[in-house]
């Protein structure tokens, strides 16, 4: 198996989901460029890049991680070694490892992982909630149903879709039929702003946006931040295994998951 540049890994993602789509606020690309040159032969995607992903792609011999979300967010005035966070990257600079991270590029992008979510819901149409301009790319979808179903019945199709045992709703007075869906991967209130649907679908909301969304006549679906994201990381391997060809060998994380646990 040949090699890479990481320079020429770098062209490919950023011809996937463009940083230019990113979102103002979000810190997206080539988050740690080792010291030494970089050739690349093994990739590993993970939604999280916690300090058992580092070690779990050290130990792989992993050359490049892809972590969805940037564990390099806000300006750091120290890296401390009792901190995880410094520590881990201490750790992959150290051991010579690549960060790249897509976040809410690959979000907006078309294909990415707003669309993949939208797939979930049923057949219908699907359109961007927040459309950037000469694009047909942006933050959210709505996606209006073929045939209007009842909440539980979304709420069924979902969990299937996304692997789980269960999501939260919160159910709008009346429990009207839904038609329209308004969703968004991870935390999609600012998404949400302006938009009227019957049924607003997210990772996580705060407790009074939920509440002014079911007085306002609305249905909402909550799966947990990173649920809404997670099993898009194959859809991804494939992406890139087409883009790249044979030479680069590319593995999702196993350890990888949502902190948050239901008992």
């Amino acid at each position: 198996m040949c090699r890479m540049k990481l320079q020429s890994i770098v062209q490919t993602l950023e011809s996937i989901a463009p940083p230019a789509l990113a979102e103002e606020w979000d810190n997206v690309g080539l988050l740690i460029n080792p010291p030494r040159p970089r050739n690349v032969k093994k990739i590993l995607l993970t939604i999280d890049l916690t300090e058992a992903v580092a070690d779990e792609a050290v130990s792989a011999k992993v050359d490049l991680i892809v972590a969805y979300h940037p564990i390099l967010f806000r300006p750091a005035r120290r890296l401390d070694t009792t901190n995880a966070y410094d520590r881990t990257i201490m750790k992959l600079i150290q051991k010579n490892v690549a960060v790249y991270s897509p976040h809410t590029a690959l979000d907006a992008v078309a294909g990415g992982v707003n669309d993949w979510l939208a797939e979930g819901v049923g057949a219908g149409e699907i359109s961007v909630l927040q459309p950037l301009e000469n694009s047909g790319a942006g933050q959210g979808r709505l996606v209006e149903l073929a045939k209007p179903v009842k909440l539980k019945t979304l709420a069924q199709r979902i969990k299937k879709y996304l692997g789980l045992k269960s999501v939260r709703i919160a159910p709008a007075a009346g429990n009207a039929p839904i038609r329209t869906i308004a969703l968004c991967a991870g935390a999609g209130t600012e998404a949400f702003k302006g938009i009227e649907a019957d049924c607003f679908l997210t990772g996580e909301m705060s407790h009074h946006n939920i509440l002014s969304a079911t007085l306002g006549g609305a249905h909402v679906i909550l799966c947990e931040h990173t649920n809404t994201e997670r099993g898009y990381l194959p859809v991804f391997g494939k992406i890139l295994r087409k883009a790249l060809g044979k030479g680069v060998e590319i593995i999702v994380s196993a350890i990888d998951a949502d902190p948050l646990q239901t008992y």
